[in-house]
């Protein structure tokens, strides 16, 4: 779930502004790709900075300036650091759901298949132990709505009891799945602070999964 650390790119030229104000017949697709390449590109930003420095480094002029982009476009995409935050955390979900569509988990139990996934976006976010420690604590003091943890529990659904989704599953599935998630995090923090080694986490999400997920259909 490694998110690529984007080159410092120059402020839209006046050009662009002019396209974006004044689009030509049919432009608004034009303008919709525009800024949505500099959403992506600020999310890109803030990542690299917090996967160097955490969510202090996430200064939203800092943001700005290694986007491209102006202050005041920033805050129009994101009012606040903690939105930011919140679209780093989905763009990360992305690269995860994307890993799991190219290779699907194929182990032969719902609970395996939920480690598989949980275990796998352990690694990737070990890659970068600073952005993975900023996310985790900003999700836990998260003063916004965040999709993590449905998008996380809707996942685990997914893969594990093969392809049920939010609005099939029971309220106790997504409950349990949800505890599944939880339990991941938590541990997640624990190796963040060297409390937890990397077999420690996955025994323990082996033995929550197993419990868990019993139920759930294969």
């Amino acid at each position: 779930m490694r998110t690529p650390q984007p080159a410092i790119t120059a402020p839209p030229s006046e050009t662009e502004a002019a396209v974006e104000s004044h689009p030509a017949p049919g432009g608004h697709s034009v303008r919709t790709r525009s800024q949505h390449q500099r959403r992506k590109r600020i999310v890109q930003a803030a990542a690299a900075l917090a996967s160097r420095g955490g969510v202090e480094a996430m200064q939203m002029r800092t943001v700005a300036e290694r986007a491209g982009v102006a202050l005041g476009t920033l805050y129009r995409y994101f009012p606040s650091k903690m939105d930011l935050v919140v679209a780093v955390v989905g763009e990360e979900i992305d690269l995860l759901e994307s890993s799991i569509e190219r290779r699907p988990p194929g182990a032969a139990t719902p609970a395996s298949r939920a480690v598989d996934v949980l275990m796998r976006a352990t690694r990737g976010l070990m890659r970068e132990p600073e952005l993975a420690d900023a996310l985790i604590r900003s999700l836990i003091l998260a003063e916004v709505q965040t999709p993590f943890g449905d998008r996380m529990t809707g996942l685990l659904l997914r893969v594990s009891a093969d392809g049920l989704t939010l609005e099939e599953a029971t309220e106790e599935q997504i409950d349990l799945a949800g505890s599944l998630s939880s339990v991941w995090v938590q541990e997640l923090l624990e190796m963040l602070r060297g409390r937890r080694t990397y077999d420690q986490i996955q025994r323990r999400i082996e033995t929550a999964a197993a419990r868990l997920l019993a139920d759930l259909p294969s």
